[in-house]
């Protein structure tokens, strides 16, 4: 684990489910209760570990001020509030587009042609791709508001 055991306990499945939420049950099209049961049951594997590691490293990259405790601060209390608020919604990019396939084979709903996709060489650099910008995305929403 490359990233604080703490960031786990703040950045919960439930935290960080509220967070995408919204913005997979836009790309979706469903209602957000849905997307939450989808996001959850993705998120209830290695999944999870994959997006803290991403919004990690984009929170170390973001502050030359702050250490990781002070990181870890600002996250707790932007979350000490509300942690179940939900996300804003993230425009849809392509890397976005390919973090929400990773949910979906994850959550075992995805096609098998969209899992053939994920598994070519192009397939596993964009999933790659839509981790790093699910994390950054996550980690703006874990500081943000104060």
């Amino acid at each position: 684990m490359s990233y604080p055991p703490r960031l786990a306990h703040l950045a919960t499945r439930a935290v960080v489910v509220a967070k995408l939420a919204p913005t997979y049950a836009q790309a979706h099209r469903l209602d957000e209760e849905e997307a939450a049961q989808r996001l959850s049951s993705a998120l209830s594997g290695r999944m999870l570990g994959s997006l803290l590691e991403a919004t990690w490293t984009t929170l170390l990259g973001s502050t030359k001020r702050l250490k990781e405790d002070g990181l870890l601060e600002k996250v707790a209390t932007t979350l000490s509030d509300r942690p179940l608020r939900p996300g804003r919604v993230a425009p849809l990019t392509p890397a976005w587009s390919a973090f929400l396939v990773l949910a979906d084979l994850e959550a075992g709903i995805a096609s098998d042609a969209a899992r053939r996709v994920m598994e070519t060489d192009d397939g596993r650099r964009r999933g790659a791709e839509g981790l790093a910008e699910a994390g950054r995305f996550l980690a703006a929403e874990l500081t943000r508001g104060r």
